[in-house]
């Protein structure tokens, strides 16, 4: 538990660290993320930006779980 705690936060660091470079990637305009803007509403809703990070996640965590 300790290890996934400490990995998460280096993780955390690293993204505040890289966020100019991060932010410029085109996750959020992918193909499937909704987005719907009236006015004096707006709706974002990234399904396929939040199924890629899912996938990302969960193959980096299998990889330390062994």
């Amino acid at each position: 538990m300790n290890k996934i705690l400490v990995f998460i936060g280096i993780v955390i660091i690293a993204v505040g660290l890289l966020w100019p470079v991060i932010s410029k990637m085109p996750f959020g305009k992918l193909p499937g993320d909704i987005a719907i803007k009236k006015e004096g509403f707006q709706l974002y809703f990234p399904v396929t930006t939040m199924i890629i990070i899912s996938l990302v996640l969960s193959v980096i965590l299998w990889l330390f779980k062994k």
